[in-house]
Parts: structure tokens; C-alpha cells; sequence
């Protein structure tokens, strides 16, 4: 599939969807963090920003001034780093619904500023966007094709020292093959979330070594923020939601009916969570 005419499907995904998730979820569009075993229980919007945190902490992130948000959605990740950091953030979306969004919090946030959310594709950015001592990466890597170039990139824009920390959905590790049901509900979600076909997590720690990040370290956190599909697939039938769901278009149904495809993978093991981390020196 073309990189142009992705982006117009992921953008139009996310411009019908978005208004949905921030009256059901609030600002922040990513998993939840359940405890490394996914047991723990806690308020959904407190497993958000603890798997901010803990992605955070794993990758040793303990200062930045500049750091970029890769596939931001409204911000609510920017805001919070800059917040943590005292950085200034520059985030980019595909949606022009979710970068107005994110005008309007970062205003109300009194961060307007120092938080800058562009529309903008994440693989057109370059050196002269940054460098940035800090690329932070919550759930976008798994709509970019070419994963390989894109940690090339993210390479480029670092200064020295920098670091890289990046959270995306994957599939299993290979070989075996994956059996014809996983392929087959893999291809559902490719369709439906408009993702190229998804990698393994091993490969992309090795993608990361091969442009020459240092203290390259991948783990895999699916058993920690699995519980978060149940919690969605939850919120989406409440009354209220559900009718404000039929309102909002026939692709952000389709993604709300995938959520089954989702829950399905991480329990027969064919979806997992990566997180990555990486330096440069």
C-alpha cells in the first residue's frame, strides 16, 4: 500500500474516532499498565499514565529539554513529558481533528508554547527538526511501513546522548509460522486499524542496533496492559457510549468490533506489546 494513501486512511480513522475516545477516555489514546503480570487493579485512566511512567523508568529517561512525541495523538503524553521534564515537545498526528484537540488542552494546560503539535506525516520530520535529546514513541511505530528508516530517522534527530524509547503493538516472534487463524485475524486488524503487516520485537531491537543505537534493550509487556481491550470493549457498550459510537461512522465501528480480534491475539499469543529503548552516542 502507498505511504499517501495509508496516511489518508489512518487519518480519516483517527478524525472520525477521536471525538469518541476523549469523551469515553479522556486525553490520553494508548494502553494501560496492569502490573508486569497484568493483575493489578486500578483505575483505567491511572493505567495509562503509570505505562507513561513505567516506559520511562525502564528506559532510564531521567532528564530531556527537548524531546518529540512521535504519533501524538491530542497530546495528552506531550503534555505530561513536558510537564515531568520541563522540556519543550513537539508532537506530530496525521489527524487534523486530534492536532486542533490538542490546541485546546495545551491551552488549558497553560503549556501553549512549549507544547506544539503539528499535522504532520512522523517520516517527514529530520535533523533540522531537532536534535531532541528525547524521542518518545507510544503505539504509532506499528502504522509505519518502512520500521527499518524509521529508526534511521529517529537516529538522525537525536543529539548525542540522546535516547530512544518506543512502545508498539507486534506479532509474535518467528519461526513458527503463524497458523492460518492468527494470519487470518492479523489480517482484520491490518485492514480495519490500517496497519502494514506488523514485525516481531526481536526485529525491531535488531533493526535499532543496525543504525546504531547502543544499549539496545526490547521487552515484551503483552500480560502487563492486556487487561486495557476488556476495559475498552467495557466502556464502548456502556449505554451512552454505544449509541454515540453508531454516530460516528461506519470505520470507527469496524474498529470498535476489532477489538474482539485484539482481545483474541494477546490471549493466544499472537499480539504482542513491545517496548524498545536505545542511545546514541
Amino acid at each position: 500500500m502507498e505511504t499517501t494513501t495509508l496516511n489518508k486512511q489512518i487519518q480519516h480513522f483517527y478524525d472520525q474516532s477521536t471525538q469518541l475516545w476523549l469523551d469515553t477516555w479522556g486525553e490520553h489514546m494508548h494502553h494501560g499498565y496492569y502490573g508486569p503480570d497484568g493483575r493489578a487493579r486500578k483505575d483505567r485512566f491511572q493505567a495509562q499514565i503509570d505505562l507513561i511512567n513505567t516506559l520511562l523508568e525502564w528506559g532510564q529517561v531521567q532528564e530531556a529539554s527537548r524531546i518529540l512525541d512521535a504519533g501524538c495523538g491530542v497530546g495528552g503524553s506531550a503534555r505530561f513529558l513536558a510537564n515531568k521534564f520541563g522540556a519543550s515537545v513537539l508532537g506530530v498526528t496525521l489527524s487534523p481533528v486530534q492536532a486542533s484537540a490538542a490546541a485546546g488542552y495545551t491551552q488549558k494546560a497553560g503549556l501553549t508554547g512549549i507544547v506544539e503539535v503539528r499535522v504532520q506525516d512522523m517520516t517527514t520530520l529530520g535533523p533540522s527538526d531537532g536534535p531532541f535529546d528525547l524521542i518518545y514513541s507510544m503505539e504509532s511505530a506499528e502504522h509505519i511501513a518502512d520500521k527499518a528508516g524509521l529508526f534511521q530517522q529517529f537516529y538522525d534527530m537525536l543529539a548525542p546522548g540522546g535516547r530512544l524509547v518506543m512502545a508498539t503493538w507486534c506479532h509474535r516472534e518467528e519461526p513458527p509460522a503463524l497458523e492460518p487463524f492468527a494470519e487470518r485475524q492479523l489480517e482484520k486488524l491490518y485492514r480495519i486499524y490500517h496497519l502494514p503487516p506488523m514485525v516481531s520485537i526481536s526485529t525491531l531491537g535488531s533493526m535499532a542496533q543496525q543504525v546504531g543505537f547502543e544499549q539496545v534493550k526490547t521487552e515484551d509487556w503483552s500480560d502487563a496492559v492486556s487487561p486495557f481491550w476488556l476495559e475498552v470493549i467495557r466502556s464502548a457498550l456502556m449505554p451512552s457510549n454505544f449509541s454515540a459510537l453508531l454516530r460516528t461512522g461506519w470505520s470507527t465501528v469496524q474498529g470498535a468490533w476489532a477489538m474482539r480480534y485484539m482481545r483474541q491475539g494477546y490471549r493466544r499469543g499472537f499480539i504482542r506489546f513491545g517496548v524498545i529503548q536505545g542511545i546514541k552516542y
